[in-house]
């Protein structure tokens, strides 16, 4: 299965909240996409049908596909601590999230390019593996010679870096450190990860 690469407006309507952030375009159309948008009632899913949306929405929030996702929640499952939490927990601490946390991309995918491309280093030293899983402590920051990049320079002069308790942001050094494994309750996302637990369960 391929990233899905269309309009994210879509996605966000198909379950009825904007899940990747502000969206002026769903606000002016906050119902189901297709011809019968309006006037169609959103039907009763069953409890799987509930427990499955669930799921797909945190992959698309976090841009994850599903053999990862799947990887994802086996990894939460072998570890101490509440499956559920331990999944968002895993999920937040991807690099390419920790960029977007961080402010240097508008969204995941932005961040997962910078990443991909280069111009990312965890430590000072580059990776350009998205998925890869950052440790308390570690440093994340521009390269040296992707700092001058418009985009770069875009997102550090925006102040886009929102402040989270386990990340902390330099400006001047072009880098950032995370602190450590966020809390259930500093993670921003509304997911129900209890369903997804309860899926995987089944």
């Amino acid at each position: 299965m391929a990233r899905y690469i269309g309009p994210r407006t879509r996605i966000a309507r198909k379950f009825g909240e904007p899940i990747f952030g502000p969206d002026k375009y769903y606000e002016k159309k906050n119902y189901p996409p297709g011809m019968h948008g309006v006037s169609k009632k959103r039907k009763k899913l069953s409890e799987y049908g509930v427990q499955l949306q669930e799921k797909q929405k945190a992959k698309h929030i976090y841009g994850v596909l599903e053999k990862q996702f799947e990887n994802l929640f086996h990894k939460a499952s072998q570890s101490k601590g509440i499956t559920g939490e331990t999944l968002l927990q895993l999920l937040e601490a991807r690099l390419d999230n920790v960029v977007f946390r961080f402010g240097l991309a508008p969204t995941r995918a932005a961040a997962r390019q910078l990443v991909s491309h280069r111009h990312i280093t965890v430590n000072g030293k580059v990776v350009n593996i998205a998925s890869y899983t950052l440790k308390k402590g570690e440093v994340v920051g521009v390269r040296e010679r992707s700092q001058s990049l418009e985009v770069i320079t875009d997102a550090i002069s925006s102040n886009r870096h929102t402040k989270y308790s386990w990340l902390e942001w330099d400006k001047e050094s072009y880098s950032g450190k995370f602190i450590n494994i966020p809390e259930r309750s500093e993670i921003p996302e509304n997911i129900k990860e209890q369903l997804i637990v309860e899926l995987y369960s089944k």
